[in-house]
């Protein structure tokens, strides 16, 4: 993918990329910028996770993506990593906020595309965009929540 970008017939890319899935900062990020392609940050927060919402006992109804996604042994890999991740939302703002800062914080990131489902859904994720960043030590801190992960049999 790093050579297509090469060819100078690429103009955008999207790519996951959120507080957990870092890994785009590696190789893919630098390049963009080097290349001066816009980078579309797909997947925000995580599947859901990063929206802080979910538990150990979450369910979803007959046909729902997220059965097959979230198998026992993800969701709960995922409800632990959000949980260590609680304490560093600052005074006031939301899981989700600090999620879309962190993306916003990278100036690479062109824009993101988070998912939507309600209207405060979608006021509160464009509020992100009042310019107010995460501070520089918060950024750091972040960086530990990078998370790795393995295709298993339950990726998708």
């Amino acid at each position: 993918m790093l050579d297509t970008l090469r060819t100078g017939q690429i103009d955008a890319v999207q790519v996951i990329y959120n507080i957990f899935d870092q890994a785009p900062q590696d190789a893919l990020l630098p390049l963009c910028r080097e290349l001066n392609v816009g980078v579309i940050a797909r997947v925000p927060f995580d599947e859901g996770t990063l929206t802080g919402t979910l538990t150990r006992e979450s369910r979803w109804s007959e046909g729902d993506w997220r059965n097959t996604y979230f198998v026992p042994e993800n969701l709960a890999a995922s409800v632990d990593h959000a949980e260590a991740l609680r304490p560093l939302v600052p005074a006031g703002r939301t899981m989700p906020e600090l999620a879309l800062r962190w993306i916003l914080a990278d100036p690479r990131v062109s824009t993101i595309i988070p998912g939507m489902r309600k209207r405060r859904h979608v006021e509160a994720n464009l509020a992100v965009s009042d310019g107010q960043a995460l501070d520089s030590a918060l950024l750091e801190r972040l960086k530990a929540h990078r998370w790795d992960r393995s295709p298993t049999e339950w990726s998708q």
